[in-house]
């Protein structure tokens, strides 16, 4: 070829692109398993089986409130939290992902940023899917921060230690998984509703709960900033086909910029996988090109080595025996949120 660019083989594209599939749907079958899991320990903790199956820590990943306060309490006092551990590790490692390897977890890791992929997919394939103009977008944008500024001001800013210890030792904190889950099992009208619409929604506008309404992604967006890790745009190889634009699932500008350090970005490698022209899109550490396989594999690897340090020093499982988490659930409908 005449040119300065050399095109992609398709293998290379499906490569990349089915490897995210695999991944994150590997973690999202495992969610779904831990989930059986805990339900089975719930219905023989109301009773409703006599076969005891273990409570599964990996479940209180769906508690980030809970981690957001346990990390509080930990950087205030050194404590370990003892009875979401699990969680605690988990938000920990996510947030260690988020500084250093981008929004890695919400790409890779994350089963709700799975099923938006899913959906996403599908809409594409069944030729439903739309993007919203820029200028609807941008207002959308900013309900995950102040979502995010909410709870941030509430528990960072205003909940102090005394009201941290007090709200964990209580008996509402203490059932706070088995509320999750009821959540899902016994959803009220309104509840059931909003989630159905997230779903409905997310095969017409891609990543619609991840990117417009997920606090946790938009902490993760905010410490990602600082990450060394970024898509760069090669400007004189880059035929501006816009392919990376319309695979991008938060539709970033992509073809506008050099380095791609939007908070927007969640490390997927979509775009990358999309471009015709090899090494256009590559993946960088500063002025370094890393392998676009690095990510995912870095990504995964780190957030194992979090769960292996939990489990060898035992900040994994909670220390709540069995038998109190029984008894604590059978007063579940009982227990109102405490009041400060």
């Amino acid at each position: 070829m005449n040119t300065k660019f050399s095109l992609k083989t398709l293998t290379e594209d499906k490569n990349l692109a089915n490897l995210r599939l695999w991944v994150h749907g590997a973690f999202f079958l495992f969610t779904l398993w831990v989930g059986l899991k805990f339900t089975l320990f719930y219905f023989w903790a109301i009773g409703k089986t006599e076969a005891y199956v273990a409570r599964p820590p990996a479940v209180e990943g769906f508690l980030p409130i809970s981690a957001l306060l346990s990390l509080k309490r930990l950087v205030l006092t050194g404590n370990y939290d003892l009875i979401y551990p699990a969680g605690l590790t988990i938000f920990m490692a996510a947030l260690t992902i988020g500084l250093i390897l981008r929004k890695g977890f919400c790409g890779w890791i994350c089963p709700v940023g799975f099923a938006s992929n899913f959906a996403e997919r599908v809409g594409r394939k069944l030729k439903i899917l739309r993007r919203l103009p820029r200028w609807v977008a941008l207002p959308l944008l900013s309900l995950k921060y102040i979502l995010l500024g909410f709870f941030c001001y509430i528990i960072l800013w205003r909940m102090n230690l005394q009201q941290i210890e007090s709200f964990q030792a209580s008996g509402y904190n203490l059932v706070a998984d088995a509320k999750m889950l009821l959540f899902f099992l016994e959803p009220s009208r309104l509840a059931g509703s909003i989630t159905l619409f997230l779903i409905v929604i997310s095969f017409f506008i891609p990543n619609f709960w991840c990117r417009f309404l997920c606090p946790y992604g938009g902490l993760l967006g905010l410490l990602s900033l600082g990450s060394p890790v970024a898509v760069k745009r090669d400007n004189e190889t880059c035929i501006q086909c816009k392919k990376c634009e319309k695979r991008c699932p938060n539709s970033i500008p992509v073809t506008h910029k050099i380095s791609v350090r939007s908070a927007e970005c969640i490390g997927c490698l979509e775009c990358v996988a999309a471009c015709p022209v090899e090494n256009c899109l590559t993946m960088q550490a500063g002025r370094r090109r890393l392998p676009a396989y690095l990510l995912p594999i870095a990504t995964v690897s780190l957030f194992l080595l979090f769960y292996g340090i939990a489990v060898g020093t035992g900040h994994w499982h909670s220390k709540v025996s069995p038998e109190t988490k029984k008894h604590s659930y059978t007063e579940i409908h009982k227990l109102g949120h405490p009041s400060y």
